[in-house]
């Protein structure tokens, strides 16, 4: 009965890890042409409701009345730090230095989620924790900064803006994870990301309204082949991908899903040759690799 539960988290994550895959270059291709703001909120509208529907046939409820208070009280805040600033930054970094590159930055999300652990959860951390963290790193350095010639300085390869809006998105998503944990416990992973991306749609109306930019959304809607590209990203991200995630964090321990979900930086190098046409070096392909390996040390030595 352990085993089993231990290959349904296992598959989950790796089930997780192709999902964000698919809706890491969907989104890229719909961030390029309407923008990042409103492929965020659209995307969440449709989760919500294929959420929904999805769970009303599961289980006979299309929202999330069953939730306990406390998950009502950790998930909504899950919900803001996550889907809001989190993937609001990592959605700008789609569209500034591309999926491949902001994915493979994300590679830190695991790390960052078990540091926040450590000290908010009181979650052990031990010496290899920090040497895997400084491995990722490395991989992840390995892509990001290059010499223009041999004797020349180590500048950044890609714009540092990017950067940093995916190192911030990777922040947001380890720690909204963490607040995940507090709120779902045993309680339905579906059902659970619903409150969540309640929680995200709130927040961007709030946000839309501040800078007075519903037009772009309804703009966006206009848009076929954006609007495409957001559907296919709606359901692998924020309803499959998400959710899949959550059941894999039930159902096994953090760290293996974490690891097996870190693996989307090697995934996705393929999809963007294909899409995007971008060349990839060896050395790229060597830092996402080292990158990897470096979250598998994290939390499996």
């Amino acid at each position: 009965m352990i085993l089993e539960k231990s290959i349904l988290g296992e598959s989950a994550a790796l089930a997780t890890a192709v999902c964000w895959t698919i809706t890491a270059i969907a989104f890229e291709f719909a961030g390029k042409k309407v923008g990042s703001l409103p492929v965020n909120l659209i995307r969440l509208i449709f989760a919500f409701f294929i959420i929904g529907i999805f769970s009303y046939f599961r289980k006979g409820l299309f929202f999330a009345s069953d939730a306990s208070l406390e998950a009502w009280i950790w998930l909504p805040i899950s919900g803001i730090i996550g889907f809001v600033i989190g993937d609001l930054l990592l959605f700008q970094a789609f569209v500034v230095i591309g999926a491949r590159v902001s994915m493979l930055i994300m590679a830190l999300t695991p790390p960052i989620a078990a540091f926040f652990g450590w000290l908010i959860l009181n979650e052990h951390m031990s010496a290899i924790n920090f040497i895997g963290m400084a491995v990722t790193i490395s991989g992840i350095a390995m892509v990001i900064l290059a010499k223009e010639h041999s004797k020349g300085p180590i500048k950044m390869k890609y714009p540092v803006k990017g950067v940093l809006l995916a190192f911030g998105g990777a922040v947001g998503q380890g720690l909204g994870l963490v607040f995940s944990k507090l709120g779902m416990k045993d309680y339905d992973p579906f059902l659970a990301t619903q409150i969540r991306i309640l929680a995200g749609i709130a927040g961007f109306s709030v946000l839309f309204f501040a800078l007075n930019k519903w037009k772009n959304v309804f703009a966006a809607f206009r848009d076929k082949k954006a609007m495409t590209s957001i559907s296919i990203g709606s359901v692998f991200g924020p309803f499959l991908g998400v959710s899949l995630s959550l059941l894999s964090i039930q159902h096994t321990t953090t760290g293996i899903a974490s690891t097996i979900m870190a693996i989307v930086p090697v995934l996705i190098i393929i999809p963007s040759v294909v899409v995007f046409k971008e060349r990839i070096t060896p050395k790229e392909i060597t830092g996402a690799v080292i990158a990897f390996v470096g979250v598998v040390m994290f939390f499996v030595f």
